[in-house]
């Protein structure tokens, strides 16, 4: 059955994964359909979709509520440990995930030095390997039982995101803005941890946990050379990612009012 929402009715009707979308474009979606009856009516309607994709024409137009996306914020959370079950997440469709998110986070003067590897299955294994060759050869023996215990259970999850930025975007930005030269790296990092921080919303979102890592600059000549990842491109985070096992821990929360500000008035 085919259902073409114009942009008045979607904005009041369709809520999908938590996401209420308006567009001033016209969206068909195509869904196998359930039958609710009763003593006086026959009312036909689509099940729950998890996931719906537009094109991205489409998408440019398309307008969600604040608190639909507060909502994925808060429920993004550490999870340990994690599994290799991805559910019905696909590779593929875990790379257009990061594939979008990297080309659509900003970056100060669009410089773009968002760089990202992501590794699943035995490439994923891999890098746990090379951090726990390199950590062994560092970590007092009488502490190594506790490292070797988080390096199985990273290796354990699904895959991971590594994050870089390239340095040789930075220093040509730099030198084409020498007023803001020792601004350029700061806003570099920034711009990684906004894409850190989508990715691992839009995880969860998913249905996926994560939990991020740093253990930069120890492993970074080894995953260069393993991976062909260029000189210029500098390691910053990894994110690792798999089937939930568990809950996440308790958070706690500082005042709001010890950290927050307002003046004026509208």
């Amino acid at each position: 059955m085919r259902h073409v929402l114009a942009p008045s009715r979607l904005r009041a009707t369709t809520n999908f994964a938590g996401l209420i979308r308006s567009t001033s474009t016209p969206i068909s979606f195509t869904f196998r359909t359930s039958t609710i009856r009763s003593s006086k009516t026959t009312v036909t309607k689509p099940p729950l979709q998890r996931n719906i994709h537009t094109s991205p024409s489409k998408m440019s137009s398309t307008q969600i509520s604040a608190n639909a996306v507060l909502d994925l914020i808060k429920q993004r959370r550490t999870y340990y440990p994690l599994s290799k079950d991805l559910g019905s997440l696909t590779v593929e469709r875990i790379n257009e995930i990061v594939k979008e998110a990297l080309q659509h986070v900003p970056s100060s003067f669009n410089s773009q030095s968002n760089r990202v590897v992501v590794l699943f299955g035995a490439e994923h294994e891999k890098l746990w390997d090379i951090a726990t060759e390199t950590l062994k050869a560092i970590v007092p023996e009488e502490n190594w039982a506790s490292t070797a215990g988080r390096m199985a259970m990273f290796k354990g999850a699904a895959g991971k995101i590594l994050f870089f930025e390239d340095e040789t975007v930075v220093k040509g930005m730099q030198e084409k803005f020498a007023l803001y030269a020792d601004r350029f790296p700061v806003w570099a990092t920034q711009s990684d941890a906004m894409l850190q921080h989508t990715l691992w919303v839009a995880l969860e979102a998913e249905g996926l946990g994560a939990n991020l890592q740093h253990y930069n600059p120890l492993i970074d000549a080894k995953v260069a050379e393993t991976w062909s990842v260029p000189e210029s491109w500098k390691l910053n985070a990894q994110l690792v990612f798999g089937g939930k096992t568990g809950d996440a821990g308790e958070k706690a929360f500082g005042a709001v009012e010890e950290k927050f500000k307002t003046f004026g008035s509208a």
